[in-house]
């Protein structure tokens, strides 16, 4: 079964962060929870998104296109980014969202992909 994960953390950190340059190469650095779920074949896909002041929310109310600026709620942690598993369980994906090192210090919010 898939399994999504989103990645939340302090929205303000996020908003605070230096965005990289896009011709810059990526250091390789090691992602440890990475490399075991590469390993295990269980990470299908993921990323880290770009800050919530970068957002839109679009909303349509009587044919009327609605686009306001940040994400949709008012909250103090935001959607950072998220990965695609796929494991036995949900009770694995669980297990998996726990080892996230995001866990420690943001909420990991694990969902079914529908009709899984």
């Amino acid at each position: 079964m898939k399994y999504l994960m989103l990645v939340c953390w302090d929205a303000e950190k996020m908003n605070a962060q230096t965005e990289p340059d896009p011709n810059d190469t990526p250091d390789e650095e090691t992602f440890p929870w990475l490399d075991d779920l590469q390993a295990r074949g269980a990470w299908v896909t993921g990323d880290q998104l770009s800050p919530p002041r970068r957002a839109r929310s679009v909303r349509v109310r009587d044919a009327k296109t609605i686009v306001t600026d940040g994400p949709f709620l008012a909250t103090k942690e935001a959607i950072g980014g998220f990965d695609l598993i796929e494991c036995g369980s949900l009770e694995e994906a669980v297990e998996i969202a726990a080892g996230h090192p995001v866990a420690q210090m943001g909420t990991i919010e694990v969902r079914p992909l529908w009709g899984n």
